[in-house]
């Protein structure tokens, strides 16, 4: 049976429904394919959603928002199972992707499960659970396929002691000591998580540093908060072996070093989930990671009527950025020019405390030779911070001496996810220091924090020549 569709869309995580439904929204015919038993794609089943939801259930039961008043022993609930990480996220994943059915339901777009395949550059195959092979052509292809976690043949991975970052999420029984391989977002966030239920963790990292586009003086805060809570550090030096003895994951390292644990997390790197799609046959050619390369502004491939998005290209694979490079996908393959995009996005680690940054590091203003001064707000300086019992947490705010204007945000703590939105915005309207300290914030709140941190630049400043005082009128320069 052959169908032709306006836009065959290969993937429903976030990149891929959300060009779909833009797709549908210009009155395109749409078909997303998805090798999944539902809709979500990684994002929802294996990725973002499941290891959000499972940090936020360790954050309620394990008492961790409270213990600040009633100290670290305190927990909601005594025992905590597999199983109770498991019961909310299975609500939490049936209620998304009920979301996403009716999404696409109420849009138009067509949705089949299979594995897709391509024929040649404008036609896919879709091989079914049942054998059945549909051919389908399009007359524009978006792959969203999306990543899957790097294996490499040297790891003895067996489900149940040694797992990668899809598996963790199946675990049947919580361990009393854990190994995390990879100092990345999701080994950070694994290992942080369960450091949160009391788990003995010890995080593994060849490389020196780790989370280098992250502010340095935040990452120090950071891993001084991780060794307060006597998680195991071991950078600078790669894994020699790794192996499973007497039901126990042994790890050695190459400086001669080993970490013995119940469990071994190997969350080093993903690679593109590109094996089955046939690329050569579109005329495509992945890198070593199964990456694609495309135009960063059409999203386009070296296929032109071909686009790819979302973790597939590569960083920042970020859920917030790929939503919206398929919409602009979406959006040039149909004749629609949309504006730019905006300068700066939000980074957020959904680590335990929580990070999130926009705009440039200390380290980027150095490099770019800018003169600039910083502000720094403790959210133990807050009001609701005393209310919520919060020993640490802190923003760093970074300001150009010679325009005022902000430069950077970078949060650390309870939610930093939720307050770098008002940076965003002060930073993408090349807003200045006076907003922050001529603005009323809603007291008592954690974002409290901006006018701190901003009195506290403020109070840097005051020696600059070139620093007038707020509201007096002068227009700051055009850039930096």
């Amino acid at each position: 049976m052959q169908h032709t569709y306006d836009l065959v869309v290969i993937g429903s995580g976030p990149s891929g429904r959300r060009g779909a439904v833009q797709a549908a929204k210009l009155g395109k015919s749409v078909l997303v394919v998805e090798k999944g038993r539902r809709v979500g794609g990684v994002s929802v089943h294996t990725g973002t959603i499941p290891s959000k939801t499972i940090r936020e259930t360790v954050l309620n039961l394990s008492g961790w928002r409270e213990r600040g008043f009633y100290g670290r022993s305190y927990r909601v609930k005594q025992e905590i199972s597999a199983e109770d990480l498991m019961g909310r996220l299975h609500k939490t994943l049936e209620h998304e992707v009920e979301v996403l059915e009716h999404q696409f339901h109420r849009n138009g777009v067509d949705w089949m499960q299979g594995t897709a395949r391509f024929a040649d550059p404008h036609t896919i195959e879709v091989h079914g659970l049942d054998g059945e092979v549909r051919r389908i052509t399009a007359r524009n292809i978006l792959l969203a396929c999306g990543t899957r976690p790097f294996r490499p043949g040297s790891v003895p991975f067996d489900g149940r002691v040694v797992l990668d970052g899809d598996e963790i999420l199946a675990i049947e029984k919580l361990p009393r000591s854990l190994i995390v391989i990879g100092a990345g977002v999701i080994g950070v966030e694994y290992a942080t998580i369960f450091s949160a239920l009391d788990v003995a963790v010890t995080l593994v990292e060849p490389r020196e540093t780790f989370l280098d586009f992250i502010d340095r003086e935040l990452i120090d805060e950071f891993v001084h908060e991780l060794r307060d809570r006597n998680v195991g550090l071991r950078l600078g030096s790669a894994v020699a072996e790794i192996a499973i003895t007497g039901g126990r994951a042994h790890c050695r390292l190459e400086n001669g070093r080993s970490v013995v644990g119940d469990m071994l997390l190997y969350a080093a790197g993903r690679v593109g989930a590109v094996d089955s799609l046939a690329l050569d046959a579109a005329g495509l050619t992945a890198d070593h990671r199964g990456r694609l390369t495309v135009d960063a502004r059409t999203m386009q491939t070296s296929q032109p009527h071909i686009y790819a998005t979302g973790d597939v290209i590569g960083f920042p694979s970020l859920a917030s950025t790929s939503m919206e490079q398929g919409r602009l996908a979406a959006l040039h393959a149909f004749g629609h020019e949309p504006p730019p995009p905006p300068e700066f996005f939000p980074y957020g680690i959904y680590s335990v405390p929580e990070i999130s940054v926009v705009g440039m590091t200390e380290e980027d203003v150095r490099k770019r030779h800018i003169a600039y001064e910083t502000g720094i707000a403790r959210f133990r300086e807050t009001s609701r911070g005393h209310i919520m019992g919060l020993e640490s947490g802190m923003m760093k705010m970074l300001f150009s001496i010679k325009t005022r204007r902000l430069l950077g945000v970078h949060i650390i703590g309870e939610g930093a996810t939720e307050l770098i939105h008002i940076g965003q915005a002060v930073l993408n309207l090349r807003g200045t220091i006076d907003y922050f300290i001529q603005n009323t914030f809603n007291y008592p709140t954690l974002a409290e924090a901006y006018k701190i941190a901003s009195l506290d630049a403020w109070n840097k400043l005051q020696a600059s020549a070139e620093m007038p005082a707020p509201g007096s009128g002068e227009a700051p320069a055009d850039d930096h």
